[in-house]
């Protein structure tokens, strides 16, 4: 089943951060993608079966966890836990972005098996996707010995992704920099760690090192879990094109004054969200849901704002067609609402008070994945699913 039909909504949060709202009730999905985003008078509906009534609640992009660390499947040894991933789609997350693999037992340094590991766990899960979730793993984890042409060999296997610098062995800016623009140079995406420590082996890294680097993503610059000082983030939004990524295995008072300085300078398309997870403070299963509260209620970023930072800010970042509510794009969808007994009266204004959204339904490539999160609270609303 591809083909669905989500009518009477109240809100369509698209994830574009420039135009954040749609007009219009009703969604259409056929063959995988949005076929149809305005109001119901205009859809084509012919021989669709499968009807969503959202009974007023609200639509919005299947959300982006820019920042995970996966191994293989969906286990995670670093906590022992299986199905950490089903969990994260019940808490709306349809697309993951894999920081590195370092939990892999016996992890290798050596060039030969770092190349081994990153293209193993590229194409494992390019073929499995745990309960429908698009995992986009493989990334390379930089250890002293690699070579240009090592980045190439792995570029033409498909690996489009590096590991946040400082959690492996490279620890020298200007090593990294130098490995940084081989990968640039073949269309990878790069990460570097910010902040205090995480696990044995990382390091504390700053601005300088940030801005001599000159990557991709300023990962989780709220802390992973120690933030940095306030005034290295205003460094690297002035002196990189960096994204600036804040995240729930972080500190929860930096996450607020990083949106709130992001705001100021007026690049809230410049800000993505991640949990960091699995990592020491466990798996968290509604991290996403919970970052986008933070940054709207104690930020005082508008919350469509925030939906973007998890959705179409990251799907940009990437080059992946999701992350926004638009004709064409592949149809990986939440429908959300304010939670049972919230104070608001719909999911915007849930995320402005606080509140963690409660997920009533899940779409990936126009697919049910589930119609009722066992991880959030019910939805105010009486959603209903036919077909």
């Amino acid at each position: 089943m591809s083909d669905v039909v989500i009518r009477n909504i109240g809100t369509i949060v698209t994830g574009d951060i420039a135009h954040p709202i749609a007009d219009g009730d009703t969604i259409v999905t056929r063959e995988g993608k949005i076929a149809y985003v305005g109001g119901e008078d205009g859809a084509d509906t012919n021989a669709i079966r499968a009807v969503v009534d959202a009974a007023g609640a609200t639509v919005m992009p299947g959300l982006c966890d820019n920042h995970v660390h996966p191994v293989l499947g969906d286990f995670t040894p670093r906590q022992s836990q299986f199905d950490f991933i089903d969990s994260s789609l019940h808490g709306g997350v349809t697309t993951m972005i894999s920081a590195g693999e370092p939990h892999t037992p016996g992890r290798p340094t050596d060039p030969v098996g770092v190349k081994a590991l990153t293209i193993l766990a590229h194409k494992s899960f390019a073929k499995l996707r745990p309960s429908g979730v698009k995992v986009h793993a493989g990334a390379v984890m930089l250890e002293p010995g690699l070579t240009e042409d090592d980045f190439t060999e792995m570029a033409d296997a498909g690996v489009s992704l590096v590991a946040e610098i400082g959690i492996s062995g490279v620890k020298d800016a200007d090593e990294a920099a130098t490995m940084t623009r081989w990968a640039q140079a073949r269309g990878m995406r790069v990460m570097v760690h910010t902040g205090g420590a995480s696990i044995p082996g990382s390091g504390v890294i700053g601005a300088d090192f940030v801005v001599k680097v000159q990557p991709d993503v300023a990962g989780h610059t709220n802390g992973g879990p120690t933030a940095p000082p306030l005034s290295d983030v205003e460094r690297i939004l002035e002196e990189t094109s960096a994204r600036i990524e804040v995240v729930h295995n972080g500190n929860v008072k930096a996450a607020a004054a990083v949106a709130r300085l992001a705001a100021e300078r007026g690049e809230l398309h410049r800000m993505v969200i991640g949990t960091d997870s699995p990592a020491g403070s466990g798996v968290q299963p509604l991290g996403i849901l919970r970052v986008m509260s933070w940054v709207t209620a104690l930020g005082d970023v508008p919350p469509e704002a925030a939906v973007a930072m998890a959705s179409g800010n990251i799907a940009a970042l990437h080059g992946l067609n999701t992350g926004v509510i638009e004709v064409g794009m592949e149809a990986d969808l939440v429908v959300v609402d304010a939670p049972l007994g919230s104070q608001a009266d719909d999911a915007l204004g849930a995320l402005a008070v606080g509140d963690t959204l409660a997920v009533a339904a899940a779409i990936i490539d126009g697919s049910w994945r589930f119609t009722k999160s066992r991880n959030t609270p019910p939805a105010s609303r009486p959603i209903m699913f036919v077909g």
